[in-house]
């Protein structure tokens, strides 16, 4: 007998939504495709369980504390391990286990959206609004080779899943928050359909004005975003899919860490994807998807501030990069009585264009520049043999060939330009991945161990191939020379759940060969960044518990920790966030709840100044600090739900470890750095609809 669940497709959860007067038909299946429960999902306090090891599943409509997030990584810093290089109010970069950028490979709908700022102004997640997602899956470490190549830190999916209609009718979502620092939020998630397919209209806008700190002084951090998507879906049959997707979204931020702010993150996305399930007694599952993406952002100094007037950039600048991404995957699942097989293959191009110049918006008189393109084109497999009732074993092989196009024809600006020794180069490299991982469950408790060891290599990106001003002493510059990274990986952990019971651990110890790092030293021209290869050992985990004192009272606790070093100088590996801790206290009744954070982060002494990555550096060891907030909520009515807390309750002053330093330079630290402080004391209050 098969030890294979059924394959069933998950009906869409309430999210946001805007739709037409001409779809909103009369309900005839309601009840099919709606969620209301007259139970109310407590706010989450500390974090989700996995799902299974090492993989977390959440929805990021259920509401959290801190505050509703503002962008994608904003949203996964409140999941154990992960952390946030914070610009100011919105748009920070995440970070797994202590590493950062493509590290971390993150999709959304299956694809990737590249930012274009070479200093990471624009990450990924800046043009990911987590409300409008169905669900989250974080995959920790080189455990998967199904999406993408690299990954070395991990996987993060952001999905909207097919809507189902029974018959003819209509589901409307919509959320508005209201907070502290001019914060307001508006989502709209919308969708009518039948048997034979489906229309889904998205969109959302998000606003908030400059917050205060613990000490009552103002952050650079104002921002406005908005973003509308549409899915057309043709269901044919239970088993067959077929879904257009389009969208589009901008918006601007006020950067406190940058010399500049982001006056335009243009986003233009057009997605294909096929699907078919139960084919056959082996041949169980077909996925096929191309998709394209195109990121045009602008910074300068005019549009959001006053120039300063001195240094530098006394006059207004603006500085305009484009990306444009195009990506293909096809994957089938086949299913024989104790292995499933996951096999297919992807491709994906992308080409990355600049122009910049001084004075008010005169870069739009000035042509496009390419200056770089890359190529990816990969196959993969996964196989996990269910080896007994109780025992699987999961492996999984990736083999890439990635390549990248130098198209400068010279380097440096003004006085500083020379000409670039790799124009018209061309470097490529075939990169195997793989990893294998074996679960077992205890046959006399609810506990599942594991353990697996993974094989990432990882084609530098065009953040460590452009942007660093020089490459390894010696070298002629960091196209040139910087090496593929090379992460090999032990993790393991344990799962426990009972009914009143569930706690989980997840442990790494990893060597990295080829480490990519940054060294940024001062020169005449403000911080110049050397990029060079070193190797690595990296260690840590998380820890988490959830018991129920009663049937209404509930207490979490979370720990997550990162430790680096750098074995070839016999140092601190920088960028490390420190030692957090995270307990939550909930109290929940069927229509109302309440409950506690109280957070606390350890000092981090373990620095390494003037080193870092793209975005930050190591400039101070940081200090230790406590948050504690408060959450409630209260369903109205199956149609109304209100939920409403208080973040930093008494006012801490304080700032992240990972953190840029106000009135920074375009891109770097600032010579006399003064991290970020956080938001002090931060009301919010949030209303969901759903009909």
């Amino acid at each position: 007998m098969s030890r294979f669940p059924a394959d069933t497709r998950m009906g869409s959860t309430p999210v946001l939504v805007v739709l037409c007067g001409a779809l909103l038909v009369p309900h005839a299946d309601a009840d099919e495709h709606a969620e209301h429960s007259n139970e109310l999902r407590p706010t989450v306090i500390t974090a989700v369980a996995p799902s299974s090891p090492l993989t977390v599943v959440t929805n990021p409509k259920d509401p959290r504390q801190p505050v509703p997030a503002s962008d994608g990584g904003d949203y996964l810093k409140t999941i154990p391990g992960f952390a946030l290089v914070r610009n100011g109010g919105t748009n920070g970069d995440p970070v797994l286990r202590g590493m950062f950028g493509s590290r971390l490979n993150i999709l959304t709908n299956g694809s990737m959206m590249l930012g274009a700022c070479p200093g990471r102004m624009d990450a990924p997640t800046s043009y990911i609004s987590p409300q409008t997602y169905d669900k989250l899956t974080v995959i920790k470490g080189p455990q998967t080779v199904l999406w993408g190549p690299g990954a070395s830190a991990g996987t993060v999916l952001f999905d909207r899943e097919p809507e189902q209609f029974g018959e003819l009718g209509t589901r409307v979502n919509a959320s508005i928050l209201a907070g502290s620092n001019g914060r307001f939020d508006k989502v709209l998630d919308a969708a009518a359909g039948g048997s034979l397919g489906y229309i889904r209209v998205i969109g959302n806008q998000a606003h908030a004005d400059d917050y205060k700190d613990g000490n009552n002084d103002t952050v650079g951090s104002r921002y406005d975003k908005w973003n509308g998507d549409i899915a057309l879906g043709w269901t044919p049959d239970a088993d067959t899919l077929l879904e257009l997707t389009a969208g589009r979204g901008d918006g601007q931020a006020r950067y406190a860490g940058r010399g500049m702010d982001g006056s335009q993150f243009l986003r233009e996305s057009l997605g294909l994807r096929f699907e078919k399930s139960n084919i056959g007694e082996v041949l169980d599952k077909v996925e096929a998807q191309v998709y394209y993406n195109y990121a045009d952002h602008v910074m300068d100094n005019y549009s959001l501030r006053t120039p300063s007037g001195t240094g530098m950039m006394a006059g207004p600048m603006a500085s305009n990069v484009d990306r444009r991404t195009l990506g293909a995957r096809i994957k089938a699942t086949w299913r024989w009585a104790d292995l499933q097989l996951i096999g297919g293959i992807d491709a994906q191009a992308n080409e990355h264009r600049q122009r910049n110049s001084a004075g008010v918006d005169t870069y739009k008189n000035l042509p496009r520049n390419k200056d770089a393109d890359f190529h990816n084109y990969g196959v993969f497999g996964e196989l996990t043999w269910y080896a007994a009732d109780n025992d699987r074993l999961i492996s999984g092989a990736r083999l890439d060939r990635a390549s990248a196009k130098d198209f400068r024809q010279s380097t440096g600006s003004g006085m500083m330009a020379r000409p670039n020794p790799t124009a018209g180069n061309t470097r490529a490299d075939t990169l195997p991945s793989g990893f294998v991982r074996y679960e077992h469950d205890l046959a006399d408790s609810p506990t599942t161990l594991y353990a697996g060891i993974g094989h990432a290599q990882r084609f530098p990106d065009y953040w460590e191939l452009f942007s660093p001003k020089n490459g390894p002493s010696g070298s002629v510059n960091a196209f040139d020379s910087i090496k593929p990274e090379k992460t090999t990986q032990l993790d393991f952990g344990l799962q426990y759940k009972t009914a009143g019971l569930e706690a989980w651990a997840s442990g790494y110890v990893g060597q990295v060969r080829d480490y990519i790092l940054f060294n940024y030293t001062p020169g005449m021209m403000g911080m110049t960044s050397h990029a060079q290869n070193i190797d690595a050992r990296i260690m840590g985990g998380e820890l988490g518990a959830a018991y129920k004192l009663t049937s209404n009272w509930k207490a979490d606790a979370t720990l997550a920790y990162a430790w680096g070093k750098n074995s070839s100088d016999g140092k601190a590996l920088p960028q490390m966030p420190p030692l957090d801790a995270r307990f939550g206290l909930t109290y929940s009744e069927d229509e109302w709840s309440t409950g506690a954070l109280w957070r606390v982060v350890a000092a981090q002494n373990r620095i390494d100044q003037n080193k870092g990555n793209v975005v930050g550096k190591d400039f101070d060891k940081s200090g230790g600090f406590g948050v504690f907030s408060l959450n409630a909520a209260y369903r109205i009515n199956k149609n109304f739900k209100v939920s409403t807390g208080v973040d930093n309750l008494f006012g801490k002053a304080y700032a992240e470890h990972l953190n840029l330093a106000g009135n920074a330079g375009f891109g770097y630290p600032a010579d006399d750095p003064q991290a970020i402080n956080e938001p002090g004391r931060t009301l919010w209050t949030r209303v969901d609809m759903s009909f």
